[in-house]
């Protein structure tokens, strides 16, 4: 019997990864509590579920794609209470380890596999199927959900232990944001003394100081970086660990935002720190 397969929370994203399982040849259904959003999902050929327990009759492989802890307790719990033994429900939200050693152990004891299963390069890669889903679990459970996680990424790797793909996904947006301040400043140098940021990106694309974060930097949102660096801190905090560099970035990126990029790159001045940051002119560079 082909394996079907239910996702759980149909936004932009979801319905995304949503699509692609459907054009891989999946029997796909959906629920999410906004009805406009399942519309959607049906209109574009998902089958609706009237709420968690009907979807849990649909499917074999579960994809949960929420925004908080809290949701993905929510649904865990509800489908282990429905779904037949050999299922697997995949968090693919971003989420604290923690959260999924605790669902895991839930899980387990209903007979159910789980993994978390979290997937970076963001709404982009979903629409165009080409995200990275960073998998913690047992082996065996990662394999029984990969032929569904690649039918949107490019690759699936298995990291380790339950809670090991969250924490791949929390070391990947500390330097996400990381990069975000350090460009910031890098081309905010650039355009003080003259340079135009557009053309200074274009170049450090060129350098060693390239990243990832550079290069996609017109499509940065902005819209998780409280979150994500809170995962981080907590995780450090619970480690003992003293990051530093850290502790700045989630200061600093909570000043940065989509609109202060756009200006750093396109507009005549920036703003920064609260301070408004002009070129200078001819001949102040050659003072």
């Amino acid at each position: 019997m082909s394996v079907r397969v239910g996702f759980v929370g149909v936004g932009a994203m979801g319905l995304a990864m949503a699509s692609h399982a459907l054009k891989a040849g999946f029997a796909v259904a959906a629920y999410d509590l906004d009805a406009e959003c399942l519309a959607k999902a049906s209109a574009a050929g998902i089958t609706a579920a009237k709420d968690l327990a009907d979807l849990a009759t649909m499917a074999d492989v579960f994809i949960a794609v929420v925004a908080t802890d809290d949701q993905s307790r929510a649904v865990t719990r509800e489908l282990a209470l429905h779904v037949k033994k050999s299922s697997v429900i995949a968090i693919a939200a971003t989420n604290n380890p923690g959260t999924m050693r605790e669902l895991g152990e839930y899980c387990d004891s209903y007979g159910v596999n789980f993994i978390d299963a979290p997937v970076v390069y963001g709404l982009e890669g979903a629409r165009e199927g080409t995200l990275l889903s960073l998998c913690g679990g047992r082996e065996d459970a990662v394999e029984m959900a990969r032929p569904v996680l690649m039918s949107y990424s490019r690759d699936v790797l298995h990291v380790g232990d339950l809670g090991s793909g969250q924490l791949a996904k929390a070391c990947n947006n500390l330097l996400h944001w990381i990069h975000c301040v350090g460009n910031y400043e890098a081309l905010l140098l650039a355009k003080r003394y003259g340079v135009d940021a557009q053309r200074m990106r274009e170049i450090l694309l060129k350098s060693p100081g390239y990243n990832n974060t550079l290069e996609r930097w017109d499509g940065t949102r902005f819209t998780w970086h409280e979150k994500d660096m809170d995962v981080v801190l907590d995780l450090a905090q619970a480690g003992g660990l003293v990051l530093p560099l850290s502790g700045q970035t989630d200061q600093l990126i909570k000043l940065l935002s989509p609109a202060d990029v756009r200006d750093l790159l396109y507009g005549p001045e920036a703003h920064y720190l609260g301070r408004r940051v002009v070129p200078f002119n001819s001949e102040a560079r050659t003072a």
